[in-house]
């Protein structure tokens, strides 16, 4: 615990305001939450530009350096350019809880905030989910594959399935309100 303790704003003694706080974030921030193991490395910079006000403070977060991660298609490790910005409103009320992913309310109270989580958890939802080398990002990756989605290859059976299902569709019976007005529908 004494590690997250170096991610706390004293917010108590703050007056009305702008302020602004510096937090890194290094190899040693993911080995506390556990997350080597898709995070080889890392070096952000997290600046937190604080506005506080009598009835609430506006925290916007901005999160910039690089982070070693492993390509999904060549297992290469890289360093990912990582450049992400969240927003978050702190709101006064009497019991300290989440009221959406964006605002969070604390007591009048509450000595200090912690955004170590809220730095995790804006990291890991910046990453892109597939993690590609930037020399295999000129693959044709990023174009779509006229083959993709195609079948290539189809046995006599599931024909059989396919024209079976075909035919089950066609031959349902037909609900006996119906069947008059469907032999007007033909005369026509």
């Amino acid at each position: 615990m004494k590690f997250l303790r170096t991610y706390d704003i004293d917010i108590i003694k703050l007056n009305e305001g702008k302020h602004t706080f510096e937090f890194s974030v290094g190899y040693e921030f993911f080995k506390f939450y556990d997350a080597t193991d898709w995070v080889n490395g890392a070096n952000l910079k997290v600046s937190v530009h604080l506005l506080k006000t009598a009835s609430l403070m506006e925290a916007n977060f901005e999160i910039v350096g690089t982070l070693g991660l492993t390509c999904d298609r060549s297992l290469e490790d890289f360093d990912y350019e990582f450049d992400h910005k969240e927003f978050v409103l702190y709101k006064y009320g009497p019991i300290e809880q989440e009221i959406s992913e964006d605002v969070l309310m604390i007591t009048r109270d509450t000595p200090s905030i912690n955004v170590a989580q809220l730095i995790y958890e804006f990291i890991l939802l910046a990453i892109p989910a597939k993690k590609i080398h930037p020399d295999y990002h000129d693959d044709d990756d990023d174009e779509f594959d006229e083959s993709e989605g195609e079948v290539v290859y189809v046995s006599d059976e599931s024909k059989r399935d396919i024209a079976d299902e075909d035919q089950a569709q066609n031959t349902k019976p037909v609900d006996p309100r119906w069947e008059v007005l469907n032999k007007l529908k033909k005369k026509d």
